[in-house]
């Protein structure tokens, strides 16, 4: 069973279209292409963390569809754009403001915003976020999950972690 993580879906946020450029003719396919993507790659038996902004504009008995059609056990963390329709969901193992995990021997600190600072810092944890849409300047220790920083998918931790390390320069040829 994995873990996976993703952040500021936007389901049925036309704003996501054209702000952010993703790539979707329409937002119909925009819905169904990440719905498409989650699918897969997160398992059913997965668990998965949703770093908040799940949907903005559909009713909330279109979010309720869209979130029980996704694969995996749904953690959510709130987003600003989550509202009480999204985190009344039955679909959610649990809905948090913030939380503190660990995964393959890594301790993650996961808020929808990025930190400054956060716990374990300076102990080597790492702080997990979305709402910035890859606009952010990447700092240490620090990983924006979202589908507009990782191809519109949900991201594992070691991909998240070598989505930043440096390549080595190639071998001058003999």
């Amino acid at each position: 069973m994995a873990v996976w993580f993703t952040s500021d879906t936007h389901f049925g946020d036309r704003r996501a279209l054209n702000i952010d450029r993703r790539p979707y003719p329409d937002l119909a396919a925009h819905d169904a292409g990440l719905i498409a993507n989650w699918n897969e790659r997160v398992a059913p038996e997965d668990t998965i963390w949703h770093l908040g902004d799940v949907a903005v504009g559909p009713s909330d008995a279109r979010i309720a569809e869209i979130v029980g059609v996704l694969n995996g056990v749904k953690h959510l963390i709130v987003g600003n754009n989550d509202g009480p329709g999204t985190l009344a969901l039955r679909d959610w193992a649990s809905v948090d403001h913030y939380a503190e995990i660990d995964v393959e021997g890594r301790r993650l600190v996961l808020c929808h915003y990025a930190f400054r600072t956060w716990n374990g810092i300076g102990r080597g944890a790492l702080n997990l976020h979305g709402h910035s849409h890859g606009k952010l300047t990447p700092a240490p220790r620090q990983y924006d999950v979202g589908v507009d920083v990782h191809a519109c998918v949900p991201v594992r931790l070691d991909q998240i972690l070598a989505s930043r390390r440096r390549k080595k320069p190639a071998e001058p040829s003999p």
